[in-house]
């Protein structure tokens, strides 16, 4: 893995096979916010920037009814957006805060990263509880708005609007980076 010594650092969040058509879970738009993730990953390249992949895993012994479970097919990072940055780290969580119980906090520190930018799926979960997150704040968290999609559109409007409220900034791809 290189090391990178970056101010900021492309966090992308749960784009994983489960939420796609095909999925257990499939997600509202999930084509366009992957291609979106795409242009961020590929902008974050061309700049630079880290890219860090997060992956949600969940414990078969959870039972039945969930998605993501441990060495599934869906629990897998989208083949196209893996492919867009091979070599960047791959953080594994078991929770909706990418920073609880990882090592997600620690590789931004090595990078000595001041801002992540966070894209990703669920708006309402995922990407809102990392965006809120103590350990989050210190990096400046924004939210680049048109690379998150969620179970429909309302969720996601509501979600954006509760992050706005709690002063997380809202980003386009062409303003993310800096």
């Amino acid at each position: 893995m290189e090391v990178f010594m970056a101010k900021q650092a492309l966090i992308v969040i749960d784009i994983q096979n489960d939420y796609f058509s095909e999925g257990k879970y499939p997600l509202y738009q999930t084509e366009l916010t992957a291609e979106k993730n795409l242009e961020a990953i590929a902008l974050a390249n061309e700049k630079n920037i880290p890219v860090i992949h997060i992956q949600h895993l969940v414990s078969p012994e959870l039972g039945e009814g969930l998605f993501f479970y441990d060495n599934s097919k869906g629990a897998e990072i989208h083949k196209d957006i893996m492919a867009a940055s091979p070599d960047s780290p791959v953080v594994v969580k078991r929770h909706a805060d990418c920073f609880e119980k990882t090592n997600l906090e620690e590789l931004l520190q090595d990078m000595e990263v001041e801002e992540i930018l966070l894209t990703g799926m669920m708006t309402h979960n995922c990407v809102t509880h990392t965006a809120l997150s103590p350990a989050a704040a210190k990096y400046n968290p924004k939210v680049i708005e048109e690379c998150c999609c969620t179970i429909d559109p309302i969720a996601h409007a509501l979600a954006v609007d509760s992050m706005q409220v709690l002063d997380i900034e809202m980003r386009t791809i062409e303003n993310a980076f800096s």
